[in-house]
């Protein structure tokens, strides 16, 4: 009951556009249609708008995370018309602004000094706007140009809105959907709030910018702001002003004489090298976070803006990418259907014929075309879809890799479409793994763990006689088998509905039993008829299915 406000009032912002369509497309809103009286009417307003104009008004009406969906989009000119496209590319920087007096109210707040005395300039017409908070020009008492990004007022609370909102749909797919232990929706919800709640702590994103820029310090593939640590808080952040242009803006590109398809590889290495040998990748990368110095076309490189959305991966999933990947490239779909196993994504009571012949079949189609025409996304999404057939885990932390993978394939493709994304990202993801994983680097981590091992040393033969002692006895505790735990949960679940809807179902036929005793000729026989029905129904729905 807590998501029908929030649905009705979605249906409600897309009907006030006139984007009827979209509700008649979308399964979960087609009942909708009966309610459409009792929504809001459409504007009158908007009749002569673009449609791809009121989608954007629509989801800035919506709230961040439709603004975030939205930004997305914008980068996949593959997969929305390219009307629609450009309006969502306006999300990226072009959100309705708040009041430059309230922009310095909150610096004077957080920094807890007036902004005369922190500013030689402080520009209260913003710069940029986005979902989240918005960007002043200032200048430092010194001279030096500086931009200062302030979080919006009640952002707070319309995150914790949209959020609650997820909750509540995660806690139904995790109680009513068949394959919830494997699509594991409450860890999905949780991993979203994880990086929303990220965005709203500037000082973290300060962090995060000084640990990017620390990574890629040279700035000859990508240049990181640096951060002024005295002129940021928790709600603002005070960033070194860069010059550029949106790496979308291909007209001003060429006019600079920059080589698009030399930039366009370089991202894509940058990418990798990001995830696989730094293990800390910007997340946001759509073209209004990524910009061009077009003052190096002789040498050209990127601009990272935002840093509010990083991501990471423990150890040994981005060893099991990376090998993933590797398979991928090389065509070997038995490793690829090994490596799944071996990871723990799947079962190992899967038939591994089964699940090569599975990939295979997904993979081959799209090797029958240019390496040019491949979109290593697209090719992902496919295998993961294919994946699930065989009891896939859904893991939450490759959420954001996948999203930062359409981003980094849109924009590759937007400065090159004719760029062949395998043959840039093969060599570099094959010497990153040849480093990382080389005899000296596990020399090196031998080295640094040693004084570790030597102080745990003198336990090791307590350890060992306590364990035997313990087998000798047979006191040894039995690990946990994860699947018949997750069997387990599975069954309570079932038994839970079962016993729930049982009982709603016997109170109702005992309703109806009443009801048909009580009844009076007036009345009619209509109401204990559809007590009993309903009763019947709840039977239905809680009967074990096997």
């Amino acid at each position: 009951m807590k998501v029908v406000p929030r649905v009705l009032r979605v249906a409600s912002v897309l009907l006030a556009y006139r984007l009827d369509e979209l509700v008649d497309a979308a399964h979960l809103f087609r009942p909708l249609k009966l309610l459409r009286p009792f929504l809001a009417r459409p504007r009158a307003d908007v009749a002569q708008l673009p449609r791809g104009e009121r989608i954007r008004l629509a989801l800035t009406e919506l709230g961040p995370i439709f603004v975030k969906a939205g930004q997305v989009l914008s980068t996949r000119r593959d997969l929305v018309p390219a009307d629609i496209a450009d309006e969502l590319a306006l999300l990226q920087d072009q959100v309705p602004p708040f009041p430059g007096a309230e922009a310095r109210a909150i610096v004077e707040r957080e920094l807890k000094a007036p902004v005369a005395q922190l500013f030689a300039r402080f520009d209260e017409t913003p710069l940029a706007s986005a979902s989240i908070a918005q960007v002043h020009a200032a200048a430092l008492p010194d001279g030096r140009e500086v931009v200062v990004k302030v979080l919006r007022p009640g952002i707070d609370e319309r995150i914790a809105r949209d959020v609650g909102l997820l909750h509540s749909l995660g806690e139904l797919a995790q109680r009513w959907h068949p394959n919830a232990d494997k699509i594991r929706p409450l860890d999905v919800v949780a991993e979203v709030e994880k990086m929303l709640e990220n965005e709203l702590d500037l000082q973290r994103e300060g962090a995060s910018a000084s640990l990017l820029r620390r990574n890629f310090q040279s700035g000859v593939d990508l240049y990181v702001p640096e951060v002024h640590w005295e002129l940021t808080a928790a709600r603002v952040l005070t960033l070194e002003r860069v010059s550029g242009v949106s790496c979308d803006d291909i007209a001003a590109i060429d006019a600079a004489g920059v080589d698009r398809k030399a930039l366009a590889a370089k991202g894509v290495r940058v990418f990798y090298e990001q995830v696989f040998r730094d293990n800390f990748f910007h997340a946001d990368a759509h073209p209004g976070n990524i910009w061009v110095d077009v003052a190096r076309s002789a040498e050209p490189r990127f601009i990272a803006l935002d840093f509010g959305i990083m991501g990471s991966l423990p150890e040994a999933d981005q060893y099991w990418l990376a090998q993933n990947f590797i398979a991928l490239f090389e065509r070997d779909y038995a490793r690829i259907a090994q490596l799944h196993v071996d990871a723990g994504w799947m079962p190992n009571t899967v038939r591994m014929d089964e699940l090569e012949a599975a990939v295979r079949t997904v993979c081959e189609p799209y090797f029958t075309r240019p390496l040019s025409q491949i979109s290593l996304a697209e090719l992902v999404v496919k295998l993961f879809q294919t994946a699930r057939r065989f009891e896939l885990t859904l893991q939450p932390q490759l959420i954001l890799l996948q999203k930062t993978l359409l981003n980094i394939e849109g924009v590759g493709r937007m400065l090159d479409p004719e760029i062949d994304i395998w043959a840039v990202a093969h060599p570099v993801l094959k010497r990153i793994l040849r480093e990382r994983y080389s005899p000296r680097r596990t020399l090196r981590e031998v080295r640094k763990r040693l004084p570790e091992w030597f102080h745990a040393a003198p336990q090791f033969p307590e350890l060992i006689r306590d364990a035997l002692r313990q087998t000798a006895r047979g006191e040894q505790r039995q690990l946990a088998d994860p699947a018949a735990l997750r069997q387990r949960q599975e069954l309570a679940r079932r038994q839970q509905r079962a016993v729930s809807t049982g009982l709603l179902g016997g109170a109702l036929l005992v309703s109806a039993a009443l009801l048909w005793a009580l009844a009076t000729p007036e009345h009619g026989s209509w109401p204990p008829l559809a007590a009993a029905a309903a009763g019947l129904v709840a039977f239905a729905a809680g009967w074990p299915r096997r």
